[in-house]
């Protein structure tokens, strides 16, 4: 057996390199008794090397491209259409043209083949490269595979592949090209089958596209396919498309596009038995391989021909389970505002904090909830909880509950039963008890406690190192755990959320009034996360007078600008005030909860363009007057709904059970930003004692740079720094994964069959157009959109309105120059919602796809009131 040229039936699932992903695939495929595949065999790369080996002009424009970045788009196309040049002009190797010759002659000069590129990087289960190279169809004679096959080697350098191996991490001389010869099949319709929904990741439904002639038409976007849906052998929804054209090979080789017939235009592609029986095989298909698969498929007369099958490489994996049970996952990254992913350490932390039954995927954390949901009288209580936070996250559980099939339920049970003294907001509507008494100095007490506890452990973290760093570190979280489990701290933020939900009701009920909280939660005090937006406009108003200074900022590069600071006039004052502010909030950054994110004190570089932003769009004392705006509003509310609420019926006693539930507001509510602050305080104390360690593992060789250390949990790390080994692989392995997660999107909802359930808002008379959402912050306003995934690149103007996926504490900064805020993932009492009525900006949360549907820069109007954004 030659090493040039290799049959389907004589390939290795281990030859990625000789024959490529697609390569692979085919010959692993061929090998599934019962699947029809078109008989065919592969120049392997060996072939594309030896032709191109001792060419010094294809080395240097290699070494060429491989200095250029994506941006040097022009230098790109330039180099890469002159190696395609030196490819087409090169010598197919006489042993090479021998082999194909000789295999050519067993399947039968005579007839037409495909000749198809498969890349040593394609088709792989973390990049598909679909669509990278060329393909070429019913090519007849062997002069003419010949040509083509140099003609696929030379689409390895064509602009959109080397771009796309660019963004991917993938080093040119590393990628090497296969080409497949196929016996080409001539089908009367083609398409490609899908074994889990593309769009939901359901593993459960099976996606198939159909149109008539050739699979190129689809490939290619020149046609509209049919598109079938099939759950356990069911076909659960077809759509039928208008196909006005099709592709079709030519006697003479070639192929070309055709008009089809009005009738046939509208017809169903494949009848439902074609549907069921294509659907058949692609489970069988997926089972070989033991994932879900992306599938091209011919029908040729009654004869289903499979030429394709890769894995799908966008969908979100399942979060392990050590049981065949049926599970339900919740995402805790749309509960906590990031929905990043979070790398090993980070994660280790958060498990090691929570008491959730937590499991994995992607990178992200998800709790499962199956026990609960089949207990009767938790289920009620998580459903309810979550929805505060989350109402797609509600929506989403209750259907999976509806559904009666899925989870575990006692006898007698599956149904949502609400309990008799709740509303829709699962508090009482008569009788709102506060879960303690109306004592501001209570909250005073539980901050001056958190505080005394973190500057102990900085004291005390000082004098360990090594394996006793580790074990004092366990010690502490159980002080953590304690202060976050602390009985009268949560019952201080339940009675201030408890008290929103009963005012909002109240008001509404009595008084037609929406989501009257929302004013009355303005400028209270003790929220440490909106002091910190505000106190940043204090810092712009230390640095204004000094011209010289704001000059060097703008220029600032790196994180030492803040050492040249004092040769300037103001540089002193400017320092002290950035100092001052990062003793208190430098612990914080975008993605807080991953320990393994750059804080603002470790790259206080990050917080210039905010601070540069505020000086050029605030008045001076902007902190303070927006403070005492937000105040005046608050009370100025407060009087106008109690002088209301006494022209009532009972209206005295209305008012004086009003005027006590607004005090519990304004007292409690702020807090409950304060319990994540004490966290993330101590986090940062932990982190930078880890850093010491991972320094001296740099010095010692057993890594290579510090940050390596977040790629390994607390467990891994800790037996690192007493072993003082380390595999490299393991490292290594943790980025490519890391890269890889980042790609992906974390479902609400997902089910141990990787099912991803999405929520529903139910609304009625909106405007057609509207974008829906969750209101979370009353007011409408117009402004300019400002899609921002990166806190870093923010370059806002005053008016603007803020739209990215989620905002933490870490956002906050931001808040204080918009005037509106949309974000993709969030509840009533999540973080961006609570600052966003703290600041009285509109703001509508939980708006699927929103940095999708709004474009950077169009004029949006946000109904914060009625909870949806128009475009304007």
């Amino acid at each position: 057996m030659s090493s040039l040229v290799l049959g389907f039936q004589e390939m290795e699932k281990t030859q990625l390199l000789l024959v490529g992903g697609k390569g692979v695939n085919l010959g692993e495929l061929s090998k599934i008794e019962g699947i029809q595949v078109p008989e065919g065999f592969c120049v392997t790369t060996v072939g594309y090397q030896k032709a191109i080996e001792q060419n010094e002009t294809y080395h240097a424009l290699l070494d060429r491209l491989t200095m250029l970045k994506v941006e040097d788009r022009d230098q790109i196309g330039e180099i890469s259409r002159k190696i395609r040049q030196i490819i087409l002009e090169v010598e197919i190797p006489s042993d090479v043209v021998k082999a194909v010759t000789h295999y050519l002659s067993q399947f039968g000069i005579e007839h037409a083949y495909a000749v198809r590129s498969s890349a040593t990087a394609e088709d792989l289960p973390h990049a598909s490269f679909a669509g990278q190279q060329d393909t070429y169809l019913n090519i007849i004679g062997v002069d003419a595979i010949l040509q083509h096959i140099s003609k696929c080697w030379a689409s390895l350098f064509t602009d959109r592949a080397v771009i796309y191996r660019m963004q991917n991490g993938f080093n040119h001389s590393q990628v090497y090209l296969s080409v497949i010869i196929q016996r080409m099949v001539f089908p009367q319709a083609s398409g490609i089958l899908f074994t889990a929904d593309p769009m939901t990741s359901n593993r459960k439904l099976l996606s198939i596209d159909a149109s008539y002639g050739l699979g190129e038409a689809l490939v290619s976007g020149l046609v509209s396919a049919d598109n079938y849906t099939v759950h356990e052998g069911k076909i659960v929804n077809k759509r039928i498309a208008t196909k006005e054209l099709a592709i079709y090979g030519r006697k003479e080789g070639g192929t070309e596009t055709k008009q089809l017939d009005p009738d046939q235009q509208n017809s169903q592609t494949l009848t439902e038995q074609q549907i069921l029986q294509l659907a058949r095989i692609g489970r069988q298909i997926e089972a070989y391989f033991n994932s879900p698969q992306d599938i091209e498929w011919c029908l040729v007369q009654d004869t289903f021909y499979i030429v394709q099958s890769r894995p799908i490489t966008t969908l979100f994996p399942i979060p392990e389970a050590n049981d065949q049970e049926n599970h339900v996952y919740v995402s805790v990254g749309h509960q906590q505002m990031m929905t990043d992913p979070m790398k090993p350490l980070g994660l280790s932390f958060y498990l090691l904090i929570t008491p959730a039954p937590m499991r994995k995927a992607g990178g992200r954390l998800f709790v499962d909830v199956t026990q609960m949901l089949a207990s009767p009288t938790r289920r009620h209580m998580i459903i309810d909880a979550l929805g505060k936070s989350e109402p797609l996250t509600k929506d989403a559980l209750t259907t999976i509950v509806e559904r009666e099939d899925f989870i575990k339920f006692p006898p007698d049970d599956g149904k949502i039963v609400p309990s008799p003294s709740t509303s829709n907001e699962g508090i009482s509507s008569w009788d709102f008890q506060a879960q303690i008494e109306n004592d501001p100095t209570i909250v005073a007490d539980l901050i001056k406690k958190s505080q005394t506890s973190i500057e102990e452990l900085k004291v005390n973290i000082q004098t360990k190192s090594g394996s006793e760093l580790f074990d004092f570190i366990l010690e502490d979280i159980q002080e953590l755990k304690k202060i976050l489990l602390d009985p009268q701290s949560s019952a201080v933020f339940m009675t201030a959320m408890n008290a929103s939900s009963w005012i909002n009701e109240k008001m509404y009920e009595w008084l037609g009034e929406k989501n009257a909280a929302d004013t009355l939660s303005q400028s209270v005090p003790n929220n440490i996360t909106s002091e910190m937006g505000l106190a940043l406009l204090d810092v712009a108003d230390v640095i204004r007078p000094y011209p010289e200074v704001i000059d060097y900022l703008q220029q600032v590069k790196d994180d030492h600008f803040l050492d040249e600071l004092v040769k300037l006039d103001g540089g002193q004052e400017t320092q002290d005030a950035i100092y001052a502010y990062l003793n208190k909030y430098g612990m914080r950054c975008a993605g807080e909860i991953d320990v393994s994110r750059t804080r603002w004190s470790e790259k206080p570089s990050s917080l210039v363009p905010i601070i540069l932003g505020n000086i050029k769009n605030m008045e001076p004392n902007a902190g303070k007057r927006k403070f005492e705006q937000g105040r005046q509003e608050a009370l100025e509310k407060e009087q106008v709904l109690l002088e209301r609420l006494k022209q009532l019926p009972d209206g005295e006693e209305k008012a004086n059970e009003t005027k006590r539930v607004i005090s519990l507001i304004r007292n409690y509510i702020g807090y409950r930003e304060y319990p994540k602050y004490g966290m993330i305080s101590r986090y940062f104390v932990y982190k930078q004692a880890i850093l010491k360690e991972a320094e001296q593992l740099v010095q010692a060789g057993v890594i290579h740079e510090k940050e390596d250390v977040f790629l390994l949990s607390f467990e891994e790390l800790h037996e690192v720094v007493r072993t003082n080994n380390l595999d490299d692989q393991v490292i290594n392995k943790r980025k490519e994964d890391y890269k890889f997660f980042e790609k992906l999107t974390p479902p609400r909802v997902i089910t141990s069959d990787g099912e991803i359930i999405t929520g529903a808002y139910k609304r009625e008379n909106l405007p057609a157009e509207a974008i829906i959402g969750l209101p979370v912050s009353s007011g409408v306003i117009e402004g300019r959109a400002r899609v921002i995934l990166n806190m870093e690149e923010a370059n806002l103007e005053d008016g603007d309105i803020l739209v990215t996926s989620f905002t933490d504490p870490g956002w906050t900064p931001l808040f204080v120059s918009i005037k509106g805020l949309v974000t993709e993932v969030g509840g009533l009492m999540t973080h961006g919602a609570v600052i966003a009525r703290e600041y009285g900006l509109p703001a509508v949360v939980g708006v699927e796809n929103a940095t999708k549907l709004i474009k950077d820069g169009q004029r949006i109007r946000v109904h914060g009131t009625e909870g949806y954004i128009e475009i304007l």
